[in-house]
């Protein structure tokens, strides 16, 4: 096949975008030499047979400058002229599409005739969100350090307290939450004021992806706008009524997620933000960024939760092994328990604990003195409050979760002396 090389400047650079099949690659030539490039304004299109395959070439120009700057991007094509799921936002400037910067974009036409100024939707949010007191996000850096599992307990705590709370999973790949409020199998109902929330009780609602899953088992295989246009959703469509408190558990990182629920929510609106993290260096890397997004976006952070901090729990709730010289373990819990009965029977009422992850290096305690934000407690790796999130119940009904229930509340009042909070702790009295 032979290269297709117009007359450009030397100040321009000629992309070839090859198209074979549903495989697409990127060839940018100037003066005869290869470079690696982003896509600018098409300038020529052609079509050319060889080996009895139809190979449609395309040629764009991009300004080096534009390139080396991030400002050129690869062109969006539809066939049926629907909108990509890689879209961006609706332009905000009137000077979109038309200012110099704009010069070889493929989408500088759609950005200058296209609607200009914030979203309409923002503004049915901010009526349907005018109805909630407070907001408060639960994030995490990393996966797998109880974030949802706070989330639920925070939601059942408040609402013990006689607020009107709502939880909303916005993690849409992932949606936790119903297994944990015991809510599984609960479908969405739709009335003439919106969509309505499942209620664990009078005084909580959820809402979350989870409940339109047509199986439990099935994959949400999304892109962000997708995901984008879910929360926004859930943030305009659902009545939630006069609530005290909206808990929303993010997915984890800093990604398509946690900006649309900042923006659409407005960063000024939202109280503040959880973190929830593990004592470990290998989370605490991935919480400096997320400290580091919300100072970014403007959200304030209430605290940073440790969980998972050490193993705790009664002595007589541990499993006893022998291990032979083989190698083989032989449970001798029953005869281990009658020993501690029958010699030291102080031992009963014994807490025993021991770090699981290492945190030699100050844990999330340290790590918030560094960076200047609250540290609200450590929650133990407490079996109990494991399976209470399995079977979707308070972990502060019963004495059940020894360990960890006071732990968790002790954070939960910390939370709530925030200024912005407590007030709330005022009116509900009054």
């Amino acid at each position: 096949m032979n290269r297709i090389a117009p007359s450009l400047s030397p100040s321009r650079l000629l992309l070839l975008t090859v198209s074979l099949s549903s495989s697409r690659s990127l060839s940018c030539f100037q003066l005869g030499r290869s470079f690696s490039a982003q896509v600018g304004t098409p300038i020529c299109t052609v079509d050319i047979a060889e080996k009895g395959l139809k190979v449609s070439v395309k040629a764009f120009t991009v300004k080096p400058s534009q390139y080396l700057k991030g400002k050129a991007r690869p062109p969006i094509v539809m066939e049926n002229g629907e909108i990509p799921e890689n879209a961006n936002e609706r332009p905000q400037s009137d000077s979109a599409g038309k200012s110099d910067a704009c010069e070889g974009c493929p989408n500088q036409q759609i950005c200058a005739t296209a609607p200009k100024g914030p979203d309409p939707d923002v503004v049915a949010i901010a009526e349907r969100m005018a109805t909630v007191k407070h907001k408060i996000l639960v994030l995490s850096g990393k996966g797998g350090v109880g974030k949802s599992t706070f989330s639920a307990q925070l939601a059942f705590a408040l609402a013990a307290m006689d607020f009107q709370v709502g939880l909303l999973d916005i993690d849409i790949c992932g949606p936790s939450i119903p297994k944990m409020l015991g809510l599984e199998g609960q479908e969405i109902h739709q009335s003439n004021l919106g969509w309505s929330p499942v209620y664990v009780e009078s005084n909580l609602g959820v809402m979350s992806i989870g409940f339109m899953l047509p199986e439990p088992d099935e994959a949400v295989i999304w892109r962000g706008p997708r995901k984008n246009a879910l929360i926004k959703q859930f943030l305009k469509d659902v009545y939630w009524g006069e609530l005290d408190f909206l808990v929303v558990d993010a997915p984890p990182g800093t990604s398509d997620e946690h900006i649309s629920i900042v923006q659409y929510l407005d960063a000024g609106s939202i109280d503040g933000a959880i973190i929830v993290t593990t004592p470990q260096q290998v989370s605490l890397i991935d919480v400096r960024k997320e400290v580091s997004f919300c100072k970014k976006v403007g959200v304030q952070v209430l605290g940073i939760v440790e969980n998972m901090s050490g193993l705790c729990q009664p002595v007589m709730d541990f499993k006893f092994l022998r291990m032979t010289e083989t190698g083989e373990q032989i449970d001798v819990t029953e005869w281990a328990r009658e020993h501690l009965k029958e010699r030291t029977p102080e031992f009963l009422n014994i807490i025993a604990c021991t770090e699981v992850f290492d945190s030699s290096g100050g844990g999330a305690e340290r790590m918030c003195r560094e960076m200047g934000v609250p540290f609200l407690g450590k929650v133990p790796l407490d079996p109990q409050l494991c399976k209470a999130a399995e079977e979707g119940r308070s972990c502060f009904v019963d004495q059940k979760c020894r360990v960890s229930a006071p732990a968790l509340k002790k954070i939960i009042d910390k939370m709530m002396e925030n200024p912005g909070l407590s007030r709330v702790l005022v009116d509900n009295d009054a």
